[in-house]
């Protein structure tokens, strides 16, 4: 007899959209990734879980916010935030003086790649992550 696959490894919570919720979602994102043994990604992950978070509370209506990390490989995770709006974010160009408005091209510098799509019920808003491989 042989074990069944059980799948990814996987981390999911809803918060209420307020903005005590991102630190939350920023520390269960960072325990799930020191417990799976990938520290090396922990502050490019807090940052994107921050980020997305962040969008979901302060730029829509909604009164809970999803955020799951998935391990994708053995060093990589995939950062989700859903949240039922069905409005994409946008990436804006602020100017120089303002101190708002980075968030996503935060995300974009530190993913792989990211993204958004609309799904039944709202949208999702995901980032794959990838950390260097230990010598």
């Amino acid at each position: 007899m042989t074990a069944a696959p059980v799948g990814p490894q996987r981390y999911q919570e809803r918060y209420p959209a307020k903005e005590e919720s991102i630190p939350r979602a920023r520390h269960a994102v960072t325990l799930a990734l020191e417990t799976w043994g990938l520290s090396r990604l922990v502050d490019m992950a807090g940052l994107v879980v921050s980020e997305l978070v962040t969008n979901a509370v302060e730029h829509t209506d909604v009164t809970t916010v999803g955020a799951s990390v998935t391990r994708t490989g053995p060093h990589s995770v995939r950062i989700t935030v859903t949240d039922t709006s069905r409005v994409r974010p946008t990436a804006e160009t602020p100017n120089d003086d303002e101190e708002r408005g980075r968030g996503l091209q935060l995300v974009e510098a530190v993913a792989d790649d990211w993204g958004a799509e609309v799904v039944h019920g709202g949208k999702r808003v995901w980032a794959h992550l990838t950390a260097e491989a230990s010598p």
